[in-house]
């Protein structure tokens, strides 16, 4: 593990360049790196553990099949990231014409998972059972405003990182974010049984 950490790690350019000649163990630094989060983006975003595993290393397939295309003087995250969300948002729709899923299908499991990563549901949360209906609807919401909750409250990205990712300036991330919050409330609102409609 010390051994790990104190590995020196190349400039993520030149490990791209390194890609882009075929070099496969290159493209495991750039899986090593961004795993863990395209896992938990994953999860966020579908609910579901498998689905979670299988999206995040369907985005890494696809981004060595294309690395040749990438520029390497840009950022490789917001690339890789729009390969997941794509993935992620296909499955969803998919899934939808199956029957509507939330995420208050999230298990005991899927939950200990976020908790271990950035993601802690005592903040938010004092009970298990609010807990489930926060998760219940957030499930709820669009795919769009789902992303934000989940890139701004389980990953912790500042505003300009979650630009960054989206392609859009800082504010359209602002507006998103506002909005998802008040679909948020309503959505808890009703749940709670109170006036979905007050703000």
């Amino acid at each position: 593990m010390a051994e790990h950490t104190k590995r020196q790690v190349p400039p993520e350019r030149d490990v791209v360049l390194r890609c882009q000649r075929g070099d496969a163990q290159a493209f495991r630094i750039l899986v090593e790196k961004y795993q863990r989060l395209a896992y938990f983006v994953a999860l966020g975003l579908t609910g579901r553990h498998d689905d979670a595993l299988d999206l995040s290393q369907e985005a890494f397939i696809r981004a060595y099949r294309h690395i040749r295309r990438f520029d390497p003087e840009r950022s490789f995250l917001p690339w890789f990231y729009q390969l997941l969300r794509n993935l992620c948002f296909n499955h969803l729709r998919a899934r939808r014409k199956q029957r509507l899923i939330t995420l208050g299908q999230l298990g005991p499991e899927e939950l200990e998972r976020m908790a271990e990563y950035h993601f802690d549901p005592e903040a938010i949360v004092e009970r298990d059972e609010t807990a489930q209906q926060v998760w219940r609807a957030i499930g709820q919401l669009s795919d769009t405003h789902r992303e934000v909750i989940v890139l701004r409250h389980f990953q912790q990205l500042t505003y300009a990182e979650m630009a960054e990712l989206l392609f859009v300036p800082v504010g359209t991330i602002m507006s998103r974010l506002y909005h998802a919050r008040r679909a948020l409330r309503r959505l808890l609102e009703k749940e709670q049984g109170g006036d979905e409609h007050e703000v």
